[in-house]
């Protein structure tokens, strides 16, 4: 072994703990790409910002007795972004694809929610398979928003227009228009408000969402991190009051992150508007959602 293996380290890789890409299971890759957005700008910086915090932050689950040291995780980097959104996209989903078919599981953080569209799209046929869930304050639903039809605001409907996954749901949703509710009804899509959630309480959410997803075979779970109340992630793109408790989410969303989960992302950490806490939030919620993840996979 040579001096530069054993006394120098890349600086921020997520987590703190690198495997080799051929023996991971986990991948993970950052998309610092905001260019559609049309409130608070920032998000590009969201997935160093969130590497810096988890490697800042203690690693053992007590959720699930798992330590996020004995997983086999790659972080690839970022991906190397344009200024025009569908070639982002196309990019992300070619990346996404390599991984999808040597049988990694993709973690993206960005960046964007737009990002999820071109992850999607990478999963190829097997999207037709996979119920997509959304954690997000907002449907994302709208079919334009400022004369531009791909952004931050539409990319669900694009969603499920080009890539039709076997089934949407939202989580946390409490900041639609009109249009939005009318298309969720006339697609089918599901949505569980955080009204919904207050009142009937997380456990029986969380089961009524599990029973929803039982029947098929791949799961995706995205979470915008404007799903949390601005009081515990203040430094989001979109931020929309009374939103969920860090503890009501992390309930729920470890509940169906069992092996079925076919990659997941955590987006839209804009980290310059606080000291820090939104990037914690969301490196602390990848922890659990890995560590989850894995347990379900070890269970026989």
């Amino acid at each position: 072994m040579s001096y530069h293996e054993l006394f120098v380290s890349q600086s921020n890789v997520f987590s703190g703990f690198q495997k080799p890409l051929e023996k991971a299971d986990y991948v993970i890759l950052g998309v610092p790409f905001d260019v559609t957005s049309t409130y608070r700008a920032g998000a590009r910086f969201g997935p160093n910002a969130i590497r810096q915090a988890s490697l800042n932050i203690e690693t053992y689950s007590f959720r699930t007795g798992t330590d996020m040291e004995d997983l086999q995780l790659h972080d690839l980097g970022d991906l190397d972004i344009s200024i025009d959104t569908k070639k982002t996209l196309e990019r992300l989903e070619l990346v996404i694809k390599d991984l999808i078919e040597v049988g990694k599981t993709p973690v993206t953080i960005g960046g964007e929610h737009t990002i999820t569209l071109g992850i999607l799209k990478g999963l190829g046929d097997k999207a037709s398979k996979t119920a997509v869930v959304s954690f997000d304050a907002h449907l994302d639903l709208r079919d334009e928003f400022m004369e531009v039809k791909l952004s931050h605001t539409t990319f669900m409907r694009r969603i499920n227009e080009e890539v039709k996954p076997a089934k949407t749901i939202a989580v946390g949703t409490r900041a639609v228009c009109r249009e939005e509710l009318a298309y969720a009804e006339e697609a089918g899509i599901e949505f569980l408000t955080t009204r919904q959630i207050r009142s009937e309480g997380a456990g029986p959410l969380a089961e009524q969402l599990k029973e929803k997803l039982a029947r098929y075979k791949n799961i995706y779970l995205s979470v915008d991190m404007d799903v949390l109340d601005p009081a515990y992630a203040p430094a989001v793109q979109n931020p929309e009051p009374e939103g969920l408790e860090p503890h009501v989410l992390l309930d729920i969303l470890c509940s169906v992150c069992d092996k079925r989960v076919i990659g997941f992302d955590v987006v839209e950490v804009a980290p310059h508007y606080d000291e820090g806490v939104s990037a914690i939030q969301a490196a602390k919620i990848t922890f659990e959602m890995l560590c989850q993840i894995e347990k379900s996979r070890k269970l026989k």
